[in-house]
C-alpha cells in the first residue's frame, strides 16, 4: 500500500488496511509518498482508475475537475489519461466551468513536454523580450516565452523587417472578448518599424558595450508600448494617482522632445 507521508493518509490500498485490521494484525508493509497534497490525489486517482474498485464516472469527472483546477497548464489529454476521461469530455469540461480557475498560456502534455496554448500570445511576449533585453540568446528567449527557437528566430527576423511578430492570420487569437474582431494588425510602419531600428540599435558595439548605450536602449525598450499597452497599464493606477501620472508622463515627454531635438541637431552637424 501507499501512504502519503506529510499527512499520513492512505492513497493506495485501503481495503487491504481493513483486511489486516480484521485478522487483527497490527502491522502492514507500506510505500511512502514524498509530494504535496495535489500530487497525492493525482497519484490516488491515477491508481485507483486503473485497478482495485474502479472509481465511478462521477467520481472520475470530480476528478478531473479537481485537476484542472489544480494544474491548470495540464493538457486535456494529460487530465484524461489520469481520470480515466476521453479528451474531449475534458475540454468540454474545461470550457464549461463557471469557477476562477488559474489559466496559463502554456499545455503540459502526456510527454512531457510545454506546448504554448496560443502561439500568438507567444510570440508578442517574446518579442517583448527582443525589444528589451538585444543581447538575448533566441534559446533564452523561446525558454521564457513558451515558444520554440524557430518561432523565436521567425519574430527577430519580422521585427528586423518591420513586421508585426505575429502573423496577420493569428492575430484573431489573442484578441480579448469584446474588442473589435475586425480590426485590421499593427500598420508595418508603425511600432513593429521603430522596435526594428531599436533592435539594430543595439547590435552597435558603440552602444552595445558603453554603459551610457545600453542604459539609453533599455530605457527606450521600455517605452516602445502601444496604445492598448499603455491604457491597460493606466487601469492598475488607483484614481488618486492619476493625476501624478499626468504630470510625470509629461515631464517624461519634455525630456524626450529635448532629446529628440539634439540627436537631430547633431545628426545636421555631422551631415
Amino acid at each position: 500500500m501507499i501512504v502519503h507521508r506529510a499527512t499520513m493518509r492512505v492513497i493506495d490500498g485501503v481495503h487491504r488496511v481493513h483486511a489486516t485490521r480484521l485478522l487483527g494484525r497490527r502491522d502492514i508493509a507500506v510505500k511512502f509518498f514524498e509530494g504535496d497534497t495535489d500530487d497525492a490525489f493525482l497519484l490516488a486517482v491515477r491508481l485507483n482508475v486503473r485497478h482495485g474498485m474502479p472509481l465511478s464516472l462521477a467520481e472520475r469527472r470530480a476528478a478531473a475537475e479537481r485537476i484542472i483546477t489544480t494544474h491548470p497548464s495540464w493538457s486535456d489529454r494529460s487530465v484524461a489519461s489520469v481520470a480515466g476521461l476521453s479528451a474531449k469530455t475534458v475540454a468540454a469540461m474545461r470550457r464549461r466551468s463557471t469557477e476562477e480557475t488559474p489559466q496559463s498560456n502554456i499545455r503540459v502534455g502526456r510527454d512531457g513536454r510545454v506546448r504554448p496554448l496560443s502561439a500568438a500570445s507567444g510570440r508578442l511576449k517574446a518579442s517583448q523580450i527582443l525589444t528589451s533585453r538585444p543581447d538575448v540568446t533566441l534559446r533564452e528567449v523561446a525558454a521564457e516565452a513558451g515558444i520554440s527557437i524557430g518561432t523565436a528566430h521567425d519574430v527577430r527576423v519580422r521585427m528586423e523587417k518591420g513586421l508585426d511578430p505575429v502573423p496577420a492570420g493569428r492575430a484573431r487569437e489573442i484578441r480579448r472578448p469584446g474588442e473589435d474582431q475586425t480590426a485590421s494588425p499593427p500598420h508595418p510602419g508603425g511600432i513593429g518599424a521603430i522596435r526594428s531600428r531599436h533592435r539594430l540599435l543595439g547590435r552597435d558595439p558603440a552602444l552595445k558595450y558603453s554603459t551610457h548605450g545600453r542604459r539609453l536602449l533599455q530605457v527606450i525598450g521600455v517605452t516602445l508600448l502601444d496604445e492598448g499597452d499603455w491604457s491597460r497599464a493606466l487601469e492598475a493606477v488607483p484614481a488618486h494617482w492619476l493625476t501624478t501620472i499626468a504630470e510625470l508622463a509629461h515631464h517624461c515627454a519634455e525630456q524626450w522632445s529635448r532629446l529628440a531635438a539634439e540627436a537631430e541637431n547633431r545628426s545636421r552637424r555631422s551631415a
